[in-house]
Formats: structure tokens, C-alpha cells, sequence
């Protein structure tokens, strides 16, 4: 499903082997939440998409869980952003700002996709659901 969109949209994609599903689990239990159905699907078919360029249009299992913990763990951030287990966070826009599903009483309860601004540690609803983000992403009707 996920390649068939994104072949309709313009641009070149590379697509990952499906996530292991280890990897799956990880999340959910590292960060203690059930992941969205979309996101959870696109992972299943593949670890992440790149676009022509090796830039991440989704991250793959392995940088989820990476950036989600440095970004909840590291002490510099501390002491200058709220909180980060408020969200998780599943790509970024190449100049520092991530996106992000919310997290509200430990769990994912919208499709709703935010950006963090790493400048002013502000973060914003960009978009309805996974699928929207995307398209809108790469038709650039979202710009960060």
C-alpha cells in the first residue's frame, strides 16, 4: 500500500525491508505505547523511506528508537525544552525540526502528526493522519 502511494507522488523513494517485528516491539516497550495503526502498518512493508537524495522521509525502527532516547535521555535537553515523552517522534525536516505523534496520558490516541521547532521548542499540528503528512510533505504543503 505505502509504495504504491508514494510511486503516485512524485519523486524517487527507496524502501527498506519490512521492520522486524522485535524492532516493533521495542518501541512499544521502551516508550510504553501502542503504535499508531498507520505508522505500524508503513513499518511492517518498510523500515523507513528515503527519499533520491538518502534523506529519511520516515525514519526506520532503529532511528526511532535512537532519536526518542537521546532526545528523552540527554541532560542538555533538559535543561532547555519541556519534556520529550509527550511525543514520538518518526522523522525530521533536515534543518533540526522533528515530527512527531503527541502523546497524552501514555498513549497515541490521534493520527494527528505535530512539529517540534528546535529553535523555540514550540510544537504544531501539521497534519490529520501519516498519509496525510506524507503527501503534504512532499508536495510541499507543509513547510517548516
Amino acid at each position: 500500500m505505502w509504495s504504491h502511494m508514494l510511486r503516485r507522488l512524485a519523486g524517487e523513494y527507496t524502501f527498506n525491508k519490512p521492520a522486524e517485528p522485535s524492532k516493533l516491539e521495542e518501541i512499544k516497550r521502551k516508550f510504553n505505547i501502542q503504535l499508531p495503526i498507520e505508522l505500524e502498518n508503513l513499518l511492517k512493508e518498510t523500515d523507513g523511506i528515503n527519499d533520491e537524495f538518502g534523506c529519511h522521509l520516515i525514519w526506520s525502527t532503529d532511528r526511532i528508537i535512537e532519536e526518542n532516547e537521546d532526545l528523552r535521555n540527554g541532560e542538555v535537553f533538559k535543561d532547555i525544552y519541556m519534556p520529550f515523552d509527550c511525543l514520538l517522534f518518526i522523522a525530521d525536516a533536515g534543518n533540526g525540526d522533528l515530527f512527531a505523534y503527541s502523546i497524552l496520558n501514555g498513549s497515541i490516541q490521534k493520527d494527528d502528526i505535530y512539529v517540534w521547532n528546535h529553535e523555540d521548542d514550540s510544537r504544531t499540528w501539521i497534519a490529520p493522519s501519516l498519509t496525510q503528512f506524507i503527501e503534504w510533505w512532499i508536495d510541499g504543503n507543509i513547510r517548516v
